[in-house]
């Protein structure tokens, strides 16, 4: 029997799409024809031809499916949609789209998994809150919880009231991004709490840090850069930072042995890499630490990494990526602490660390089942 799936989250940044994402890929994986759809979207990528949510492009390229926009990311509300809805409701047949999408890929697939947006009353102005949605579609919900136990079990009540308004099933819930020392405690209490309310708790799954490392093209975006070397190397990844102001004092010790990112003014840039690269030798690196390099301007923007002999051989021979921002040292470092990191198409282990997650920690079978349509 066709089954529907609509994940929802309790709000933004819960690792729904992580959760959405393994979620597919283990039903695809277990040899089920599954389908899938962002049926709202809000941030949308131009390819040219069509226009389509950027959540849908990274699963076609994961799931290995022709991406259509009609099909798989039928309504996005950009700038200026909901003012334009209320002003002339009746020009819009958002619901007549996501209903056609629905239909075609329920023809086509065993299972349909509908991907939310944002926290359960994202669309209400356009008459298409997540509960709409899942309801148009004939879906039962999942939802998407973050680690914890008062705050999250608050959250989800409220965020549940939608769904039973309009009498669409919850059919459990998955605990994301929860401290490992603390799996034990809340697979407890919010499992008891949430018997008591009639939602199966279908898994609980460990926070894990690689899912929350940028790239070094994401940093570049974020204090607004210019790639002034190996762009090709744009896709490192990130764990951890170096503020050159810190690293130039003698007393200064690195820790980390790789993927971090030295955050430096062009005057400090030298004597910064020279620390780097003795720190490396003596712990016998091949490799060198870094991730990449942003160097900060004042004002300024672009630089030479040849303004110095020693750093231009440094970073060639390493191939490490160089930003330039106008931006100060401290500018560049709170810009970089405020980003919010989403999977995407460019970091492919992201998407195998959500499926194995999910593999690991969710009973899909209990999705499943309570999924079969009735």
């Amino acid at each position: 029997m066709l089954k529907k799936i609509y994940v929802a989250a309790t709000s933004q940044h819960v690792g729904k799409t992580t959760c959405t994402l393994g979620l597919v890929a283990a039903i695809q994986q277990s040899g089920i024809n599954v389908g899938y759809c962002k049926p709202v979207g809000q941030k949308f990528i131009d390819l040219g031809d069509l226009q389509v949510d950027k959540d849908a492009l990274l699963f076609s390229k994961v799931m290995g499916f022709e991406l259509d926009a009609a099909l798989h990311s039928p309504v996005i509300l950009g700038a200026g949609a909901t003012t334009a809805f209320l002003d002339n409701p009746a020009a819009f047949n958002y619901e007549e789209r996501i209903f056609h999408a629905s239909s075609r890929l329920s023809r086509h697939h065993d299972v349909v998994v509908y991907e939310g947006t944002g926290h359960p009353g994202v669309g209400s102005v356009v008459n298409l809150s997540n509960a709409d949605v899942a309801s148009l579609v004939g879906a039962k919900v999942v939802m998407i919880v973050e680690g914890g136990i008062g705050s999250t079990l608050d959250e989800l009540n409220m965020c549940t009231a939608l769904f039973r308004e309009k009498n669409v099933p919850v059919i459990g819930v998955i605990v994301n991004k929860t401290i490992p020392e603390k799996l034990e405690k809340i697979e407890y209490y919010v499992g008891k709490k949430l018997k008591e309310m009639g939602i199966p708790l279908l898994g609980v799954m460990p926070f894990d840090k690689s899912l929350s490392n940028p790239i070094m093209e994401t940093i570049n975006r974020a204090v607004n850069g210019y790639v002034i070397a190996n762009f090709d190397r744009m896709d490192n990844m990130v764990e951890d930072y170096l503020a050159g102001s810190l690293i130039d004092n003698d007393d200064t010790e690195l820790s980390g042995d790789s993927n971090l990112v030295l955050v430096v003014s062009m005057k400090r840039l030298p004597k910064a890499v020279r620390k780097v690269k003795d720190y490396a030798e003596q712990k016998g690196l091949e490799e060198s630490p870094l991730s990449g390099i942003i160097i900060t301007g004042d004002g300024r923007h672009e630089f030479s990494i040849d303004i110095d002999p020693l750093c231009g051989d440094y970073i060639r021979q390493h191939k490490i990526p160089v930003v330039s921002t106008a931006l100060d040292t401290l500018g560049s470092m709170i810009k970089i602490n405020r980003i919010e990191v989403k999977i995407n198409t460019r970091t492919p282990w992201k998407a195998y660390k959500a499926i194995e997650m999910i593999k690991n920690h969710v009973n899909l079978k209990a999705i499943l089942d309570a999924a079969t349509a009735v």
